[in-house]
């Protein structure tokens, strides 16, 4: 079920909005436009509040599940508290669907925060197939993320 949902959130529902509003002719015709706005409502809203509260009320399966570690509840504080952070971030994404001012920094902040775990990922030893969905598509929001707030700051868009 893991792989579903963070490939379902993080890749294939934005990429369905974007071609659905963009085919509809409705808001802008500009793609990268699109992509930022449906990927920072997916990618960081979405499946960041969702991972926020599941690392909130669940933070053993994090523990064991996607980060590979001995489920020790003394792992657990550091767990939730990346869950609060993830929880924050996460609406904050949501909220930049009514609130188009808040596209560019949620996909700042989420595409950081998506980046900075996909790289520290790489570099893990022993992944297991949670994991490597995880990397890669951390890794993939990143860069969708990066060069909408590239083209924002190069031409002025929003």
């Amino acid at each position: 079920m893991y792989p579903v949902m963070v490939l379902g959130l993080m890749i294939v529902a934005p990429i369905v909005s974007v071609v659905s509003e963009f085919s509809a002719g409705g808001g802008t015709g500009d793609l990268l436009l699109l992509a930022g706005k449906w990927f920072v409502f997916w990618a960081v809203g979405v499946r960041l509040l969702t991972a926020g509260l599941s690392q909130i009320l669940r933070p053993g399966f994090t523990a064991s599940s996607i980060l590979g570690t001995n489920p020790d509840r003394s792992v657990f504080q550091i767990v939730q508290e990346l869950g609060f952070a993830n929880l924050g971030v996460g609406l904050i994404g949501i909220l930049s669907l009514p609130l188009s001012g808040w596209i560019v920094p949620a996909a700042v902040a989420g595409g950081l925060f998506l980046g900075l775990s996909g790289i520290r990922h790489i570099a893990k030893p022993g992944k297991n197939t949670k994991e490597w969905i995880a990397t890669l598509s951390d890794l993939v929001v990143f860069l969708v993320l990066l060069a909408f707030v590239l083209y924002v700051w190069i031409s002025g868009a929003s």
